[in-house]
């Protein structure tokens, strides 16, 4: 109770109302409250412990990397090994086009870097995005959010952004030589994982090439494994002019990346000097944990996996009438429920039985469902089998 009354009286809450489930540590797909009694994690940290909780090679990094040394210079100024070694691994799996990596904090600041850049490239101002699109909350961020409610006490926001209706192949047209970027999710993380339809994505790539607009992917939450594939734009067959990532990409610790080509990442280093700059970003620790991690996913089995694990969890769910929708793709996924009220009570009951979903910003009869990849057949039927009976009590 004390810890309680200071986690209320000293951190910031973000709602009325947090979890307050107290954990003491984590292990794989498990987390262990202060009981020592172990919970079942379906969110991952929201898409950050693809590989599972503490994994060995992880933790082990992090050690290595911490007894050589931590925090040495601002971003870019020094060269340090892990930082390098990283960049390497992750632009070995992508396109030529996206090879030189800007390291940031977070997601939220891929984004504003991607913007940064964008504009730089191209000497144009207007950002498009999609209605029901999330790209992070800070003031940029916020400004190419799809969702009105989350903007409206924060107005004034960034001129020149404005958002299209997703998967509307007509409003392309309104893409134009006036556009700096558009930026897209391949999966809307907010709005409970809705995918971009093949024939939306393709048309929009070329007409950003028409224009000479930049094409941002944000696959903060798509990337490293999640839908199946090692990125999830590749699935779609374009290559974005940036690709911003997050989340997992730390391997559970705080990083964030922009990525582009060599020629485009030139325009920040002149006309001004240091156009734009991080003293963290890049930070050595996480940097070894999150090449550790993307190290693991590559050499394990679970990426054949994933979507294996996925339809098991929409074939048994979708079978009850009381589901809608069992949405995305993958390991992740969206479960929609007939109402908010019954979505919330569903959540509850889930908790009871020590088994962790989470909700959506934009969608309110939906749960989050994004175990770590990890994960097996057997503890994926031991949550469909709760879940169904959850659904047949109440």
């Amino acid at each position: 109770m004390e810890l309680e009354k200071s986690f209320y009286k000293h951190l910031a809450q973000t709602t009325g109302s947090p979890m307050l489930l107290k954990f003491s540590k984590a292990n794989g797909i498990y987390l262990y409250d202060d009981k020592d009694e172990k919970y079942l994690d379906f969110i991952s940290g929201i898409a950050v412990a693809n590989i599972g909780h503490s994994h060995p090679e992880v933790i082990s990094a992090v050690k290595e990397q911490v007894d050589k040394h931590m925090h040495l210079m601002v971003y870019g100024e020094y060269i340090q090994n892990i930082q390098v070694k990283y960049a390497e691994s992750i632009t070995n799996e992508l396109a030529p086009e996206l090879q030189t990596v800007y390291w940031v904090n977070s997601g939220t600041e891929a984004t504003e870097g991607a913007f940064k850049l964008s504009r730089r490239v191209t000497g144009r101002s207007e950002i498009i995005s999609f209605k029901g699109s999330y790209h992070g909350s800070t003031i940029g961020a916020l400004s190419s959010m799809g969702n009105e409610k989350y903007k409206r006490a924060f107005r004034p926001l960034v001129p020149d952004h404005r958002q299209l209706e997703f998967n509307d192949i007509e409003s392309l047209n309104e893409i134009s030589s006036k556009t700096a970027a558009v930026i897209v999710e391949c999966i809307q993380a907010g709005t409970g994982y809705k995918k971009a339809d093949k024939v939306f994505l393709d048309k929009l790539s070329r007409k950003c090439s028409k224009v000479g607009a930049m094409l941002i992917v944000d696959e903060c939450q798509t990337a490293f494994g999640r839908t199946g594939n090692l990125f999830a734009h590749q699935e779609y067959r374009i290559t974005p002019d940036i690709l911003c990532l997050g989340k997992a990409l730390g391997g559970g610790m705080p990083l964030g990346a922009f990525i582009s080509s060599k020629s485009k990442m030139m325009k920040l280093t002149h006309d001004p000097i240091l156009g734009h700059i991080t003293t963290f970003g890049g930070n050595p620790v996480s940097c070894a944990a999150g090449l550790a991690a993307f190290e693991v996913l590559k050499s394990s089995n679970w990426l054949v996996d994933v979507q294996k694990r996925g339809k098991l969890i929409k074939q048994v769910l979708t079978s009850h009438s009381r589901v809608c929708e069992v949405r995305g793709t993958g390991l992740l996924l969206s479960v929609i429920l007939e109402t908010e009220d019954f979505k919330n009570l569903v959540y509850k009951k889930l908790i009871e039985r020590k088994i962790i979903t989470n909700f959506f910003l934009f969608n309110n009869e939906a749960l989050r469902i994004t175990p770590p990849l990890c994960i097996t057949a057997n503890e994926i039927d031991y949550f469909n089998s709760n879940f169904i009976e959850i659904l047949n009590e109440l």
